[in-house]
């Protein structure tokens, strides 16, 4: 198997293998925040309502802007947007570490998404990042490698958990909320790598569409891109669907378990590492799948599964119990991410990429971060189930919607002999 993967990634372009590595050291940064930074929240007295209401705006603050990264990097490129999100992560983290004030807090919370567990993405800066590496892979072959990379940023969002377990007991000198500051130290560290790995990439800038030599050329180019249109926009209304069903509950379960159960970041790290390294794998067999039956398949069958587990987990009555279900429920569930990118950047042509990851991002993004203020005003209110229902309801109406509205866009699935390669 090993031979295999590295088979593998040594067929990819170098610029994919850089953009690929760089999100998995992101990963690992994001995992270890996505487990402690709710519980350095806590440490600072934070109530349910008010972590609730910073993950609502980290989500918010992302929304518009992705849009525009979308939009302008189809036109001049996408580098320079990864780099700036690499040098405004620096500064805003080191800000952080050396004046751990409200306002520093909540401010680079809220630009660069702390907590929200985003698998390595690059904040608002993700549509450029996914568009470029869309354009650097065979549109054939998307869905698998999309899939790899998916497994990567999971591995690397579990050794960040297992680090989250660590990190905050290596400085013995600090104490209370202090104790959580080596964790962004990590993402420091893991910025400043991926600002010097994606600064000595060369990118070549997407190619604007010819100009049209007659009138029936220029209706076909018209009706393609009315055919986009409709596409992005059935996909951003399913996906909020979605989102807004797991924004209630996924970036406030560890503040969640730590409420019902007493646990700390050594116990709840832990079980996020298994999760994301299983999920690192399930996304790998997803893209086989996707080869095999379509994307779309691939992306909905295993999530009915995960609305039943989701409806399961508050009702356990040890933490023992209700982390084997989130295992599970990782397991089936965000092993679809990389199948689900791939879909999406599928929809339209190379010099539109940007805008299709940009709508995808917002569609996720804006009900994602309204659903950590519901989420969080419900368990502030001792709700502890409610948020769990109300997310399956929601998933459960997108795993209907998505085949229904999006099955005309299934792309085709690769010949014989492009799997077997």
């Amino acid at each position: 198997m090993a031979a295999k993967f590295w088979r593998s990634w040594q067929t990819l372009s170098h610029v994919a293998r850089q953009l690929m590595a760089a999100r998995f050291l992101r990963s690992i940064a994001q995992g270890a925040l996505g487990v402690d930074f709710t519980l350095y929240l806590a440490a600072r007295h934070w109530s349910a309502a008010e972590v609730g209401l910073l993950l609502m705006a980290g989500g918010l603050s992302g929304a518009g802007l992705s849009v525009l990264v979308g939009t302008v990097s189809d036109r001049i490129g996408r580098r320079i947007f990864l780099l700036i999100y690499e040098v405004g992560l620096m500064i805003g983290t080191a800000a952080v570490i050396v004046f751990p004030v409200s306002w520093i807090l909540v401010l680079t919370a809220a630009l660069f998404g702390f907590g929200r567990g985003a698998n390595g993405s690059s904040g608002p800066f993700a549509p450029a990042e996914q568009a470029w590496l869309a354009q650097s892979v065979p549109s054939q072959t998307r869905g698998k490698i999309f899939s790899f990379n998916a497994g990567l940023q999971f591995w690397g969002m579990g050794l960040g958990s297992l680090l989250a377990g660590i990190l905050p007991h290596m400085v013995k000198a600090f104490s209370g909320a202090a104790i959580y500051l080596p964790v962004f130290g990590l993402t420091l560290v893991m910025a400043i790598i991926n600002l010097v790995q994606i600064a000595s990439l060369r990118e070549q800038v997407p190619e604007a569409p010819r100009t049209l030599d007659s009138a029936e050329e220029h209706k076909e180019q018209e009706s393609v891109h009315h055919q986009e249109n409709r596409a992005l926009m059935l996909l951003t209304g399913v996906n909020m669907v979605n989102s807004l069903g797991i924004g209630l509950v996924a970036p406030l379960l560890p503040y969640w378990f730590h409420l019902k159960f007493g646990v700390g970041p050594g116990a709840i790290g832990s079980v996020y590492a298994l999760a994301f390294f299983l999920t690192g794998i399930s996304s790998l067999m997803v893209g086989k799948l996707s080869e095999k039956f379509g994307l779309i398949r691939a992306i909905v069958l295993p999530r009915v599964l995960g609305v039943a587990l989701l409806i399961a987990i508050p009702l356990m009555p040890a933490f023992s119990y209700a982390a084997v279900l989130y295992v599970a429920r990782s397991i089936v569930n965000r092993g679809s991410v990389g199948a689900r990118q791939a879909f999406s950047v599928g929809l339209v042509r190379d010099h539109r990429r940007g805008l299709a990851s940009s709508l995808n991002a917002v569609s996720w993004s804006v009900p994602a971060a309204l659903g950590p203020a519901i989420g969080g005003w419900l368990i502030g209110l001792g709700a502890l189930t409610w948020p769990f229902g109300l997310a399956a309801g929601l998933q459960l109406l997108y795993v209907v919607l998505f085949p229904l509205l999006m099955g005309r866009y299934e792309p085709p699935k690769p010949a014989l002999s492009e799997r077997s390669g």
